[in-house]
């Protein structure tokens, strides 16, 4: 036997063991690969005769959005009972959002079980399923206006800006954290302006060269998807121009509820191609930061626009919004995370649901985040490991979920500070369904609200005192307002 026979020998041998480590993959664990494909959209009466090549054209899918109940009955017509219109009507009412939902999102929701289907729940809401707001929610419970120099341009991290360019979007969220400005005036809520007019803009660009500790801007609104293309290259040129900016986001919803945009609207695609090439002759970061929530959201329509970004260099991030009876499951949210990393797409954040009108039924509890946020840290790749943040209310920013100061999770109060960018206190509220009988009883008496509030500050201001004698760090800031 030669000396090369019995080296092969040892390698088959060690291949054979290597083999062995581990039993085989169970191929249910690779769903997240299986996109939907084919022409899946025939399934809606609308839709039965519509060829791929239409469907793929994003002039189709915006010229048939459906923007009225009546739309989405001539639509799916007999898929669902009279019944099922007369709630989400009853539910559009009662909603601060108004209605616009792409072809190709309303062919994506399961109208055989359309009540549970996750997205149904984040576009169309139903009456019957609605649930009382929080009491203390507030219309712009972030507080973006109150940190707004410029109208649409808000300065609340000392070196980042969020551009608000305008307030349209290719389809509207229930769960829209700027429902005081997005989309049409409703029943209850009258929407302030930020329309896509270049003397607001002016003001924005003024403001942003003048602040020189100002580097990065997010350009949002309404939805970046919803500029035109020429408005997309002179939003970018005039922010990567200026010294003092070092990166720029584009975020859009837009990939996940019309990916069609990137596949047909080729002028679109050549500008913000042509900023994101400009900002690396400039050594400096374009990307986009888009928003998907679900795996169904995702198909091999998706992927083909994500490629289409990706073949030409730009990053793509995702901020998903934790839901509930969307994605707060550790079943769901893995394969979300799994589905975007597949597809080129960074998990960014999962944030806890804002405290927003007509959507308490989609919020979840701050212990929900947390329970998540365990199972799904080390299953993918660190970097595409979403971290899992709350938006404190009243202008705090982002927080990790579980860095709160104190938590009561019977009262659902939990307390923030953000010591970098406001002193004080920020108060998050887990939806009051979800608490016991006696606590909910507790948030229906006016009179047992602030107790509990004033319960929760006096217990967090205990933490942070005995945190502060474990160590050197001066604490004394966020002994302040509460926001």
């Amino acid at each position: 036997m030669t000396t090369e026979t019995i080296q092969i020998g040892k390698r088959e041998e060690h291949a054979e063991e290597i083999k062995h480590l581990k039993p085989a993959v169970d191929p249910a664990t690779l769903s997240h690969r299986d996109l939907l494909g084919g022409d899946f959209w025939r399934k809606i009466p609308a839709y039965k005769d519509v060829d791929g090549t239409t469907f793929l054209d994003h002039k189709f899918q915006m010229r048939n959005t459906i923007t009225r109940v009546d739309k989405l009955l001539s639509a799916v017509q007999d898929l669902v009972p009279e019944s099922f219109y007369e709630d989400v009507a009853d539910g559009f009412r009662r909603s601060p959002m108004s209605v616009r939902v792409s072809p190709y999102l309303l062919s994506l929701i399961d109208w055989d079980n359309p009540y549970e289907d996750p997205l149904r729940k984040q576009f169309i809401p139903v009456g019957s399923k609605l649930l009382p707001d929080h009491p203390k929610l507030t219309l712009d419970s972030l507080g973006e206006q109150e940190d707004a120099p410029t109208p649409g341009l808000t300065h609340r991290y000392r070196d980042k800006a969020l551009f608000l360019t305008l307030d349209t979007c290719p389809v509207y969220c229930r769960f829209c954290t700027r429902s005081y400005a997005v989309g049409i005036d409703t029943e209850d809520v009258e929407k302030v302006s930020l329309k896509a007019k270049g003397n607001r803009w002016e003001q924005a660009f003024q403001y942003i060269s003048e602040r020189p500790e100002l580097e990065d801007i997010v350009i949002s609104g309404g939805d970046a998807y919803n500029l035109r293309a020429a408005q997309i290259r002179l939003i970018g040129e005039t922010l990567l121009n200026m010294p003092n900016i070092r990166r720029i986001r584009f975020a859009t919803k837009g990939p996940a509820v019309m990916p069609q945009k990137l596949l047909t609207d080729h002028d679109w695609v050549r500008e913000l191609t042509w900023v994101a090439e400009h900002g690396r002759k400039l050594h400096k970061e374009v990307v986009v930061h888009t928003h998907f929530n679900h795996p169904n959201e995702i198909t091999e329509i998706t992927r083909n626009a994500m490629n289409t970004l990706y073949e030409r260099g730009i990053i793509i991030r995702n901020q998903s919004v934790l839901q509930r009876g969307v994605n707060d499951t550790v079943r769901e949210m893995r394969e979300l995370v799994r589905r975007l990393s597949y597809c080129n797409v960074q998990p960014y954040y999962v944030y806890a649901h804002d405290l927003v009108s007509g959507v308490e039924d989609l919020r979840t509890t701050i212990q929900t985040g947390m329970d998540i946020e365990k199972r799904v840290r080390g299953d993918v790749a660190g970097f595409n490991t979403p971290t899992f943040v709350c938006d404190a209310p009243g202008g705090g920013g982002k927080r990790q979920i579980h860095s709160f100061e104190h938590y009561d999770r019977s009262t659902g109060i939990s307390v923030y500070t953000s010591p970098a960018v406001k002193g004080g206190f920020f108060l998050y509220f887990d939806p009051v369904d979800t608490l016991d009988e006696e606590n909910q009883a507790r948030w229906a008496n006016p009179q047992e609200r602030q107790p509990m509030v004033d319960s929760a500050l006096e217990q967090a201001r205990a933490n942070m005192k005995d945190a502060a004698r474990a160590s050197s760090i001066d604490t004394s800031d966020a002994d302040g307002p509460v926001h």
